[in-house]
């Protein structure tokens, strides 16, 4: 029985509040993607994303003792991650807008770089709430309930901010829809 089984991210969490030098550092490790992307979508741009997932880092890192168990540890990470988001984008409030290019030639399907280009500067374009809100619903799969928790907010208000956030990508976003819904139908 040579392989030994992994840990739980509660269990890292208490391994390293009692001292274990390398639990946080695995529990970071196993979460870093996600916790990135969450942060890219939240900031402006990936400078501000990895200094504010270095920033949340620091914060959780030094506040784990404080953790209650009452939620699950990566929507405990989740938040300290989007908090740190939103503190960065208060902070550094003054920010130009980049309108959506309107020549992006987004109807040709081998072009899926410059569509993913597209619906990331439609999603930087939301006000920073709705945004948080939709990428925690629809991008990492939190239940309203969950993200809710995570912003500190009711759940109709995040209901409320997915549905704006929603409305806001569907009009910015209609001109991917529009060479596909003008080509014939063959039959």
């Amino acid at each position: 029985m040579g392989f030994e089984q992994q840990r739980t991210d509660a269990e890292l969490l208490a391994a390293h509040v009692a001292g274990d030098r390398y639990a946080f550092e695995e529990l970071f490790y196993r979460h870093q993607r996600q916790l990135y992307r969450l942060a890219r979508f939240t900031s402006r741009n990936p400078d501000d994303a990895a200094d504010a997932l270095q920033d949340a880092m620091l914060a959780a890192h030094r506040n784990a003792p404080k953790f209650r168990h009452d939620a699950a540890v990566s929507s405990w990470l989740y938040r300290i991650v989007l908090n740190a988001c939103l503190d960065r984008l208060r902070r550094n409030k003054v920010q130009p807008t980049t309108p959506l290019p309107d020549d992006v030639g987004v109807g040709d399907p081998t072009l899926r770089v410059d569509t993913a280009i597209v619906i990331e500067r439609a999603l930087m374009r939301l006000p920073v709430e709705q945004r948080a809100a939709v990428v925690a619903v629809d991008m990492q799969g939190y239940s309203v309930a969950e993200t809710a928790r995570m912003l500190g907010v009711a759940e109709g208000t995040v209901k409320s901010r997915c549905h704006r956030a929603r409305a806001k990508l569907a009009e910015a976003l209609a001109p991917l829809d529009a060479p596909a819904a003008a080509e014939p139908v063959e039959r």
